[in-house]
């Protein structure tokens, strides 16, 4: 077989109906990130708010570093009339985004100046709602595969990042491109949002099942409450260490915890930043959020035809280094200023490492989840990587205003931030081989 026709083969599994749903319901996973992430953080912005005050709503996210805690329920759980209709993983993926949807319709009343507290509430309550959709949605993606089908697991991974990137970038861009040079306001903008949702409500309902759901839902029935409890909480956690051994289990945890910290701290302040540049809404919606949809998609299914070939290991060492290097790019934009073609060059370089490191950092936790606890395992490493990102990114406007506004010097910091997982992956390689006998 040539090497053409192997690559022929690779690309050929993103044609397979079962990959193309997960790109859907990714799509559902990445919108809310826009609801209460940059879409809000450029209105607190135009109401005059500080930066550590944006910075602070992002404590919200840490709601996805957390999810774990109830991925149980979205294991044993049947919700009454749509697990009939739906079945275990989307009755839970549609009721969230029904939600979502009314979340934004209730913030589309609100004015931000005097109900600063309710936009938080409502904020912190679409964070809830669209951490317990991933966990549903993740767990559907790996279930839609065998055990058998570990290089699918990558494919599967490469299109959930480029649906999770359309819902952010793509649909992300569509509030900022309404509200610029126009007569609507962000309030308009979230009944938009809202509809938006509706629609991924309405592809839930069209989507096959998961082909391999093996959820513990009659057995924990029957249980006392203790063991209830042993079941959906302690035996995933004990299942994840007694497969890999204490070590190398510890190395994983920390591993995922650092891997993404850096490029969290660049995400929570970039719309804040681009604004303060003098970049417009409409700069900022056409650059940020289109053009790198189109780029973290192209990315993300080379990403994962690469990481086939390579392994996940050095899948996950490219990545981090190439984390690392785009960062610099922004501290460059805040030395020369609003350069349009420079602000294209770096969310280019940034759409790429991003896509990148989301294939192989995802495709690597979906690996050592065991399918008996599917959505409780990934829930907990995915919420681990989350809870590094989240609570501390939560006070990177804090740190923007201790360096006094210098941006150049809090992206370097940034970068550097992402050196200690590079430095762990290379004892976790190891471990990994030594542990499981793998040349990966």
């Amino acid at each position: 077989m040539t090497a053409q026709h192997t690559l022929k083969t690779d690309l050929n599994v993103y044609r397979q109906p079962r990959v193309i749903a997960l790109f859907f319901l990714a799509l559902s996973s990445g919108f809310p990130w826009v609801m209460i992430g940059s879409a809000l953080s450029a209105w607190l912005q135009e109401e005059g708010l500080s930066r550590s005050v944006i910075g602070y709503f992002g404590a919200v996210f840490a709601v996805y570093s957390i999810n774990f805690l109830w991925s149980p329920l979205v294991d044993s759980v049947k919700l009454p009339v749509l697990n009939r209709w739906l079945g275990q993983r989307r009755s839970w993926i549609l009721l969230c985004q029904l939600l979502i949807a009314a979340l934004c319709i209730f913030i589309s009343t609100l004015t931000i100046a005097d109900n600063l507290h309710l936009v938080g509430i409502a904020a912190l309550l679409i964070a809830i709602s669209s951490a317990t959709q991933d966990i549903a949605i993740d767990a559907y993606r790996i279930e839609t595969f065998s055990e058998s089908e570990g290089r699918m697991q990558s494919a599967g991974a490469a299109m959930a990042t480029s649906g999770w990137w359309s819902g952010y970038a793509g649909l992300g861009a569509i509030p900022f491109l309404l509200v610029d040079g126009t007569h609507w306001q962000w309030q308009d903008a979230y009944i938009v949002l809202a509809a938006l949702m509706l629609s991924l409500a309405l592809v839930t309902l069209f989507i096959k099942p998961a082909r391999y759901t093996q959820v513990k839902a009659n057995t924990i029935a029957t249980l006392s409450l203790l063991k209830r409890i042993s079941t959906v909480v302690i035996e995933p956690i004990s299942s994840f260490f007694s497969r890999n051994g204490a070590k190398l289990a510890i190395q994983i945890l920390l591993f995922v915890f650092l891997f993404k910290i850096g490029e969290a701290f660049l995400g929570r302040m970039s719309i804040v930043f681009y604004k303060e540049i003098g970049f417009s809404n409409e700069q900022i919606g056409t650059y940020s959020k289109l053009v790198t949809w189109w780029i973290t998609i192209f990315f993300s299914l080379v990403g994962g035809v690469v990481t086939l070939r390579i392994g996940q290991f050095k899948g996950l060492l490219i990545a981090g280094i190439a984390m690392a290097g785009s960062n610099l790019m922004f501290a460059w934009i805040a030395n020369v200023g609003p350069s349009e073609n420079l602000f294209l060059a770096a969310v280019l370089v940034d759409g790429f490492t991003s896509a990148w490191s989301t294939v192989a950092f995802v495709g690597f936790i979906s690996f050592l989840c065991d399918r008996t606890f599917t959505a409780t395992q990934y829930a907990l490493l995915a919420s681990l990587s989350t809870f590094g990102r989240t609570t501390l990114s939560a006070y990177s406007g804090v740190l923007v205003d201790k360096l006094d506004g210098n941006w150049s010097l809090f992206f370097v910091l940034t970068s550097l931030a992402i050196l200690p997982s590079l430095l762990l992956l290379g004892y976790l390689k190891r471990s990994y081989q030594a542990h499981w006998g793998s040349n990966e």
